[in-house]
C-alpha cells in the first residue's frame, strides 16, 4: 500500500512539474512575439538602427519643411516613369558631394532594378512612393496598405538594401490625416516637400531648365525640401531637372545654403 501510494504521489508531482514546464515555455514565447508584433514594419527597415523616437516625432504630419533655423535643404527624388536622367543626376550629386533621397514606386524598381542599386551603390536614401502611383485620397485603408507595402518589397527585392529608410512620399502629394495616420501605422513617415521645380512637365508643358531653377530659389529657406523627378512621362528622354541640377546646387550653396541628408532627421539628439 505504501509502495502504491508512494508512485501515486510522485505521479501527481510529475504532472505539476510538467504543466509548470509547459506554462512556463508558453510564457516565454509570448514574451518573445510580441515585441515583435507590437514593433510593426518599422523593426524590419534597416533603417530601424534609427532612434525611433526621432521617427516617431516627424508622424502626423506632412513634413514639408525640416524644423530648423540652420540654412540647409534637403534634394529629393522622385522615380515613377523612366530613368533617363538618373545617371546624368547621380553625377552632378557625385561632383559636389551632395546627398539626397529617392522615392521610388514599386512598379519603377521592378521595370528598374539596376536603378535601385545604383542609387544605393552612390550612398543615398531610398524612401518609398508607393507601388502603382495610385491616388490615397481615392483609396480605401486596405488598399493603402497593400500599396506600401508592395513598394517596401519591391524595392528589397531590386537590391535596396541599407540605403531603405522609413520615409514615405505620397503620390500627387494628396494627403489627408487619415492616410498619414495609416501610413505612420505602418512605420513610416511622410516626408513631401517645399516646392516641386516642375521639370517634370517638360518644354511640352512649358517649362525650361531656368524655369526650374528659378523655382527651387525662390523655395529657398532653412529646412527647405526640394523635389525633382528623375525621369520624364509618355516615354520622352529629356529630362530638365537632370539638366538644372547642377545650376539649382551651385545657387544654393551660392547663398549660403548647406545640402544635409534626410536620413540625419532619425539621429539620436540630431543637430542640422
Amino acid at each position: 500500500m505504501e509502495t502504491r501510494s508512494f508512485l501515486a504521489a510522485r505521479l501527481r508531482m510529475n504532472r505539476r512539474l510538467l504543466g509548470a514546464a509547459a506554462a512556463l515555455c508558453t510564457v516565454l514565447w509570448v514574451l518573445s512575439v510580441v515585441p515583435a508584433v507590437t514593433a510593426g514594419a518599422f523593426s524590419s527597415h534597416p533603417a530601424g538602427a534609427a532612434d525611433s523616437k526621432a521617427l516617431r516625432a516627424l508622424f502626423g504630419s506632412e513634413n514639408r519643411v525640416i524644423g530648423t533655423r540652420e540654412h540647409v535643404v534637403a534634394v529629393t527624388f522622385n522615380a515613377a516613369w523612366n530613368d533617363a536622367g538618373l545617371d546624368r543626376i547621380l553625377a552632378g550629386l557625385a561632383h559636389r558631394h551632395v546627398p539626397a533621397t529617392f522615392f521610388l514606386t514599386g512598379d519603377f524598381a521592378d521595370r528598374h532594378p539596376a536603378a535601385v542599386r545604383k542609387i544605393a551603390a552612390a550612398g543615398h536614401g531610398l524612401g518609398n512612393h508607393s507601388y502603382s502611383h495610385a491616388c490615397f485620397t481615392q483609396l480605401n485603408a486596405a488598399d493603402s496598405r497593400r500599396e506600401v507595402r508592395a513598394a517596401d518589397r519591391a524595392l528589397r527585392m531590386a537590391g535596396a538594401g541599407g540605403a531603405l529608410t522609413p520615409f514615405f512620399r505620397f503620390p500627387y502629394s494628396e494627403t489627408d490625416p487619415t492616410r498619414i495616420r495609416e501610413v505612420n501605422g505602418l512605420g513610416f513617415a511622410d516626408i513631401e516637400f517645399t516646392t516641386d521645380t516642375n521639370g517634370w512637365m517638360g518644354t511640352e508643358g512649358g517649362m525650361t531648365v531656368d524655369h526650374a531653377v528659378r523655382r527651387a530659389l525662390e523655395a529657398l529657406r532653412p529646412g527647405a525640401i526640394l523635389q525633382l523627378h528623375v525621369g520624364a512621362p509618355e516615354g520622352r528622354t529629356e529630362v530638365i531637372d537632370a539638366q538644372a541640377l547642377p545650376r539649382i546646387l551651385d545657387a544654393v550653396t551660392g547663398r549660403g545654403y548647406r545640402v544635409i541628408d534626410l536620413r540625419s532627421l532619425l539621429a539620436p539628439d540630431r543637430t542640422t
